[in-house]
């Protein structure tokens, strides 16, 4: 069996499954499998696969996990984000593109090298860390409640080079003293409890259920961050949260109803309403705050 036969036996494989990008996905669990690139796999794919090659057993097993609906990500050990490579596994949450809305206007609008930043569910520590790295911030905290996610972070961090801090706890329970930032992200979990049984089952079945169940309306990480970052900002201190596509309008009420100015809705690439920011007062005191 040629390279190029046996990806055609593992795409089959992943079609007859129901894989929606089964070309792709088996391609890739190859080229992870024979540590090959794409050039060199279309430089060898009509060569014969070494019969006594155990790799050959890795890339059977690998297809046979993809078929059963675990995530391309964690068999292959790694997604890109913002143009980088993250190491993910079973204990966080994959990186999504959509993410990418909300650090691209973070970086955008705080183009200040000095600015403290604080990363809350950070999860994998993809925020965190891409914004440490790409925005040159050199002051930037991150908090997660799960001790093995936050392994998982540290892990990206030190790989990427990042300053980043790491701290453990429920939101703002993680953070050690009183400081105030300049600006806090989150993406927060955010699905209602009864629309995860509807999700796909590489993200119903394998993706952490405590990053993605957001409580009964999806909205019970929001109400939190609304009233308690006004204590954690500086005076005009800015919030950005990653929202679900029909939650916008709740959330921006939210800020508004805690004292938050200059509120707003931002949209992704394909139009959905992805992030929404708020300011903190320069002056004066927020409710909650």
């Amino acid at each position: 069996m040629t390279f190029f036969e046996l990806w055609k036996w593992g795409e089959s494989r992943l079609a007859d499954a129901g894989i929606r990008e089964a070309d792709l996905d088996a391609k890739y669990l190859l080229l992870e499998a024979f540590e090959m690139d794409l050039a060199h796999f279309l430089l060898k794919e009509q060569e014969q696969v070494p019969s006594t090659d155990g790799r050959t057993r890795e890339y059977s097993d690998a297809v046979s996990a993809r078929a059963s609906r675990v995530p391309l990500q964690y068999l292959t050990g790694k997604q890109d984000f913002m143009g980088l490579t993250f190491c993910v596994d079973e204990r966080v949450l994959i990186p999504r593109q959509d993410t990418e809305t909300l650090a691209e206007l973070v970086l955008k609008e705080n183009r200040e090298k000095e600015i403290s930043l604080l990363d809350l569910c950070t999860g994998s520590g993809c925020l965190a860390v891409s914004l440490a790295v790409l925005g040159g911030y050199e002051d930037v905290d991150a908090g997660d409640i799960s001790p093995d996610a936050l392994e998982v972070a540290k892990e990206n961090s030190r790989r990427l080079g990042a300053k980043v801090r790491f701290y453990e706890g429920d939101l703002f329970a993680a953070l050690d003293g009183e400081k105030a930032y300049d600006v806090i992200v989150s993406n927060p979990p955010y699905i209602p409890t009864e629309v995860i049984e509807g999700l796909e089952p590489e993200v119903r079945d394998y993706e952490p259920r405590m990053a993605l169940d957001g409580d009964e309306d999806g909205l019970a990480f929001y109400r939190r961050l609304a009233e308690e970052s006004p204590a954690h900002l500086k005076p005009g201190g800015r919030l950005y949260l990653e929202i679900g596509w029909d939650q916008g309008e709740a959330v921006e009420e939210l800020l508004r109803d805690n004292g938050f100015e200059k509120t707003e809705v931002v949209k992704d690439d394909a139009g959905n309403c992805r992030v929404v920011r708020g300011e903190k007062p320069a002056a004066g005191i927020l409710a909650g705050g």
